[in-house]
């Protein structure tokens, strides 16, 4: 080592030493660092977490000392000490705090996350909701302001007063038995204060992590809103979004969960308004909402507006009868999806459910039920793809005689065949394709099933959510950090019944196989999905092998292979013309036709 380079290390280490020494954390971050580890462990050990004290008083003493700020629009209700309230019912809990005069948190009584913890839609100061004012061209927030609570039965107010007979007055009235909240705001003289025709009523909150995936809690939650007399709509369940409602009135908002939600009703509507939704990244946390509402100020004396919050579960029914169309926040998918669950699999579904028994029970029920009504469409696909198996050897004998380099000639000569015998090649494949709409109903039926929730069959803990029967500790693409029993199941069976399909229908080549393909593709995509759907697919695979099982017992291929060589045999003006020969008649014209016309362009 020459003595530069002994140098140049030498400065280094030198530079790194004072590094060190400099930048280290005094006495005060830590004394932080250790209070904020503190309360993480208390939280975690479910502990509520002591008050910052000598920050609070510190604040207070900065806000007291601002003599100019008391003597300003509700100086009075500046300053004060933070006090909540309790206003429940069996339905509901929610917690005011008169910092703001808003409601603090709310608590679906009755339900629990998947944790096992009591539902908390929202809580502290995530939550944030009041009004802007415009008072002497200031902005004044009802959020930072100390309102006095007064509790009756039922019901408590909130006010904040400007003057002796100038105020801001929140009402919230809580009924027996029920998921409503009634809220009224009140504006008692401040038209001589306020300035412009409209006052702008915020909401901000967080959503809190409830179930078992926060990936597929995030893709089932968005803020929702509807315009009077149209239909419920909502901003983007993906990413990150900001919309103007600037197309009418705003009948109501809601910030939705998974399978709960919280709305906000106005009797006349926001007159416009704006709605963001952010995806958080916070563990525990799922979105961000922010609201910016509208409402009329037509600067009287005493003005009022009259609104409703709705707290509560997801539940179609429940959701229906709250009105204002709530319950289509439930999604069941895009049209005619959306028809077949809400009209025929939903009240089945009902009906069977009246019965109390077991979610598993109801599920196989509804499928027997529905392959039962499908099973015309089955066996009618099942005879056109016998009819196309025993047809293979002519065909094999035109595909030799004719080769495989005149493909449009092959096509004609098949054609031909299917005439002859009477037989639709489209016909194995319709009545399958009219029964792939319910099979992707219940694709969203079951995820947005609120009924689920909680329920368990065999091993299935939550029949909403998937079952997590092996935990790797570590993600695997496409897979995920689990595997779930009743998803491989529901794979297995899938590429049992591809196998049995292949030798029902004679499926040779390419076709052969992409049936063996999709199947795995699905294990990747459904294995995070809800048990429920992967149980349902399963039930629909195994009771497809027994009605296959069945119709094949009635259904005799030399019987069929006989009336084939019937028809064949017969004159053509005995044979009566279905609409699919009509067609093949009018393509095999149009062929001849285009190939003359090919020969004489060549001549």
């Amino acid at each position: 080592m020459d003595r530069n380079t002994f140098t140049g290390l030498f400065l280094i280490m030198v530079v790194i030493g004072a590094w060190v020494f400099f930048m280290k954390p005094n006495e005060a971050e830590l004394k932080k660092e250790r209070e904020v580890q503190r309360i993480d462990s208390l939280k975690r050990a479910g502990v509520a977490a002591p008050l910052d004290t000598t920050k609070t008083t510190a604040l207070a003493s900065a806000v007291v000392a601002d003599s100019a700020a008391l003597k300003g629009p509700f100086g009075a209700n500046i300053t004060g000490t933070v006090e909540t309230t309790v206003l429940e019912n069996e339905k509901l809990k929610l917690t005011l705090t008169n910092k703001g005069g808003k409601i603090l948190s709310v608590q679906v009584k009755g339900e629990q996350t998947y944790k096992g913890e009591p539902i908390v839609l929202f809580d502290g100061d995530q939550n944030k909701f009041g009004l802007d004012l415009n008072i002497g061209g200031k902005m004044v927030s009802t959020n930072d302001l100390y309102f006095t609570a007064t509790k009756s039965a039922g019901s408590i107010r909130m006010r904040a007063s400007y003057s002796a007979n100038q105020f801001i007055e929140y009402v919230y009235d809580l009924k027996p038995n029920t998921s409503q909240v009634g809220f009224g705001i009140n504006l008692n003289g401040l038209n001589q204060v306020v300035q412009g025709r409209n006052i702008n009523l915020i909401w901000e909150t967080t959503l809190l992590e409830q179930e078992k995936s926060a990936k597929k809690e995030q893709e089932h939650a968005a803020p929702y809103y509807k315009y009077a007399g149209k239909n419920p709509d909502h901003l983007s369940v993906a990413k990150d979004g900001k919309e103007d409602l600037k197309e009418g009135k705003v009948e109501w908002i809601s910030f939705k969960q998974q399978f709960f939600s919280a709305a906000l009703i106005a009797d006349q509507g926001f007159e416009r308004g704006e709605l963001e939704v952010k995806v958080s990244t916070t563990p525990g946390q799922i979105k961000w909402y922010g609201a910016n509402m509208v409402l009329p100020f037509n600067q009287l004396a005493a003005q009022s507006y009259g609104m409703t919050f709705y707290f509560g579960t997801n539940k179609f029914s429940t959701l229906q009868a709250q009105g204002h169309e709530l319950e289509k926040q439930v999604d069941m998918g895009y049209w005619p999806l959306k028809y077949i669950n809400r009209f025929v699999v939903l009240p089945v579904f009902k009906f069977l459910e009246s019965f109390g028994w077991n979610y598993g029970l109801i599920i196989l029920l509804l499928t027997i039920m529905l392959k039962v009504a499908m099973s015309p469409l089955t066996y009618k696909s099942y005879l056109s793809m016998a009819k196309m198996r025993i047809l293979k050897p002519e065909m094999d004998e035109i595909k030799a005689k004719v080769g495989e380099d005149n493909p449009t000639l092959l096509q004609q000569e098949y054609l031909k065949l299917y005439k002859q015998v009477g037989v639709n090649p489209l016909g194995g494949c319709l009545p399958m394709l009219l029964q792939l709409p319910f099979v992707m109903a219940f694709f969203f039926f079951f995820p947005n099933l609120f009924e689920l929730r909680g329920e368990s069959f065999l091993w299935m803990k939550d029949l909403s959510t998937y079952d997590d029967f092996i935990k790797f500790g570590f993600t695997i693409p496409f897979i995920g950090d689990h595997l779930s029993l009743m998803c491989v199941l529901m794979t297995i069976s899938t590429l049992i019944y591809t196998y049995f399909n292949n030798q029902i229908s004679g499926a040779t080549g390419q076709m052969k196989y992409i049936g063996y393909i999709m199947p795995i593709i699905f294990l990747g995509v459904l294995n995070s999905y809800p048990s429920g759907l992967n149980y349902y697919y399963f039930l629909a695979n195994m009771l497809t092998f027994a009605q296959q099982f069945l119709i094949k017992s009635m259904v005799d291929d030399e019987k069929i292979h006989r009336t084939l060589q019937e028809n064949k045999a017969k004159p053509a003006e005995q044979k009566k013309k279905s609409r699919f020969s009509a067609k093949l008649d009018d393509y095999m014209r149009q062929q001849q036709q285009a190939q003359i016309q090919q020969k004489k362009n060549k001549d």
